[in-house]
């Protein structure tokens, strides 16, 4: 049976980007990215938030590393790892992401960054993204009013 092994997420940086690099000279860097999802429960509509460890590499982590920071919102795609470690005898496990690509939601915050809009500035090995509709825009309405 074939598998399948694909995550996106869209959320915002909860730290300030360290960038490191390998012997090798590849860059590298660990990043924590908030999900918020919103959530309807007993009738009331709830913020839920998922912490999430993302780990970018080569150009990726560069890029990240230069426009990135506290509080910026990024798409993220990449797959799911599961790393195992050995800590004080006992055996620990995580979860994470390994990002493959990444599409910055906003430019860089102050005055540097570059002109254009930044709202559609993207890592280099990112896929790029839709031009705006030139079609109205419709309202459409919450899930718990669609009528089917």
């Amino acid at each position: 049976m074939a598998s399948f092994n694909r995550v996106i997420l869209v959320g915002n940086i909860t730290r300030d980007i360290e960038l490191r690099y390998t012997p090798q000279g590849t860059a590298v860097t660990d990043i924590g990215l908030a999900v918020n999802d919103r959530v309807k429960k007993q009738g009331e509509w709830v913020d839920e938030t998922t912490f999430v460890d993302i780990t970018l590499w080569g150009r990726t982590a560069e890029v990240a590393g230069e426009y990135l920071s506290k509080g910026s919102p990024v798409l993220i795609e990449g797959r799911l790892k599961l790393d195992s470690w050995e800590q004080d005898g006992q055996k620990r496990s995580k979860l994470k992401i390994i990002g493959e690509r990444m599409q910055m939601l906003s430019g860089r915050s102050g005055s540097g960054g570059s002109g254009g809009n930044p709202a559609r500035q993207q890592a280099p090995n990112a896929a790029p993204s839709p031009a705006p509709s030139a079609a109205p825009s419709q309202s459409v309405p919450p899930d718990d009013e669609v009528p089917f």
